[in-house]
C-alpha cells in the first residue's frame, strides 16, 4: 500500500470495545457498531460486528475502549490497527506498554523491510539489487541475464 493511501485511511477512526485479548500474539478482537439495511422494513438497524485488530505492543486488555483505523493488511483476517486507548479498563494506561503512533509504525515497517531486503541480498550471494525506473512495477518477469539477444549464449 502506498504512503498516501495509508495516511488517508488513518484519518478514519472507529471506536471499539476489546472483547478478547491475550489469546493471539499482538492481536485482539474488538466489537464495533455497524448498521444493516432491512429491505422489508426499508430501514437500517444497529448491529455489532467483531473485527481483529493489530496491537503492536500487546498493551490492550479486555474491556478497553479503543480507537482503531483501517490500515494495511497484517494477515489474512487482520485489517485494522489500534490508534489509542480512549478509556482503559483495569490497569492504567501509564502502567502498560505505549501504543505506537502512525509514524512509529511506518518506521518499524520500513526497518523490517530493509532487513528483509538485506537478507535476500546476502542469500543471492551479496549482489546489490538493481533498481529500475519505468511504468508499473518495473518487473518484466525475466532475470537480468535473460535480457540478451536471442541466440547469444555464453
Amino acid at each position: 500500500m502506498s504512503q498516501p493511501k495509508v495516511l488517508a485511511s488513518a484519518t478514519r477512526q472507529i471506536n471499539a470495545v476489546v472483547v478478547s485479548a491475550g489469546l493471539m500474539q499482538k492481536t485482539v478482537k474488538a466489537r464495533i457498531g455497524v448498521q444493516k439495511w432491512n429491505n422489508h422494513i426499508k430501514k437500517k438497524f444497529n448491529l455489532m460486528s467483531n473485527v481483529l485488530v493489530r496491537d503492536p505492543n500487546s498493551s490492550l486488555r479486555i474491556g478497553d475502549i479503543i480507537s482503531i483505523s483501517p490500515g494495511w493488511r497484517y494477515s489474512k483476517r487482520v485489517h485494522h490497527v489500534v490508534n489509542s486507548i480512549v478509556a482503559p479498563f483495569g490497569a492504567r494506561v501509564e502502567e502498560r506498554p505505549s501504543v505506537p503512533t502512525l509514524e512509529e509504525r511506518l518506521e518499524e515497517r520500513e526497518k523490517k523491510r530493509r532487513a528483509k531486503e538485506e537478507r535476500k541480498r546476502i542469500a543471492r550471494g551479496g549482489k546489490p539489487k538493481e533498481v529500475k525506473v519505468g511504468k508499473g512495477s518495473g518487473r518484466t518477469g525475466r532475470r537480468e541475464e535473460d535480457h540478451g539477444v536471442r541466440g547469444e549464449q555464453e
